[in-house]
């Protein structure tokens, strides 16, 4: 008896396998209504993120509760428009803001700073869980946690002048990021040795994607937490140190818990 031909899949079982707008088919020369109704939604859900008001002191409550000391700090962008228009201004700590870090130097190895970046929202949904898992697993390397710094008007690289005023060995920055039609609300984790200002994007390494349908926050754990053991260890970060963090070793289920 001859076996039939596998069917070719079906666009159904392609859009199943990914959340990109493919095959949305049309009407005339134009969308579908439901395909544009669904862009538009999506347009908006992604404008909102970007707006959303970032509320830095429930984010300073949840690191409090964690055992961390939290520092409300914000940078030279004083508006969301300027933060928009100027990105330079987000890049710099506002004059009090300085004076309050240089006020609690630290001796601790990491200096963690939790940014509302360009979604708030994002920040709001994961970075308290990322750091309830990752904590543990740092104090397991015996890597110590200095003051957690939460900014307002944040971009990646005010870590580095927050990293030098605490005077962290590393800097870990959790940070919104850009908003996708499909991921409003997506966490990003930059890792940099040695902060100071000036350093560049080379230097840093990323964990990206974390949110709903994305890296959870349990695995961004494990990831950063390897980077930031890697880095301290070998004395290197950004594009000289490869994530080898998924090349054999423990698995996130098999390193300390967040208790």
């Amino acid at each position: 008896m001859t076996s039939s031909p596998t069917a070719p899949p079906a666009l159904s079982d392609l859009r199943r396998l990914t959340p990109a707008r493919v095959a949305l088919g049309r009407a005339g020369v134009s969308l579908t209504t439901d395909a544009l109704l669904d862009f538009t939604l999506a347009h908006a859900r992604a404008r909102d993120a970007v707006h959303a008001a970032f509320d830095a002191a429930a984010v300073a409550a949840e690191l409090g509760a964690l055992g961390l000391t939290p520092l409300q700090v914000s940078s030279r962008a004083q508006s969301r428009r300027d933060y928009l228009a100027r990105p330079d201004l987000g890049r710099q700590l506002d004059p009090a803001s300085r004076a309050m870090l240089e006020a609690h130097p630290s001796t601790a190895d990491l200096a963690l700073v939790i940014g509302d970046g360009l979604s708030p929202v994002a920040v709001a949904a994961q970075a308290g869980e990322v750091v309830r898992r990752l904590l543990p697993r740092l104090a397991a390397s015996g890597i110590g946690v200095g003051p957690a710094a939460v900014v307002t008007g944040a971009r990646v690289a005010l870590g580095d002048e927050i990293g030098a005023l605490l005077g962290a060995r590393i800097v870990l920055v959790l940070i919104g990021e850009r908003p996708g039609l499909s991921a409003p609300a997506s966490l990003g984790a930059y890792v940099t040795l040695g902060p100071r200002p000036g350093r560049t994007d080379a230097d840093r390494n990323c964990v990206s994607n974390i949110h709903a349908a994305g890296i959870s926050p349990d695995e961004a754990a494990f990831k950063i937490a390897w980077l930031v053991r890697e880095s301290m260890a070998r004395g290197a970060s950004g594009v000289a140190l490869k994530d080898e963090s998924g090349e054999g070793g423990s698995t996130p289920a098999e390193l300390p818990g967040p208790g």
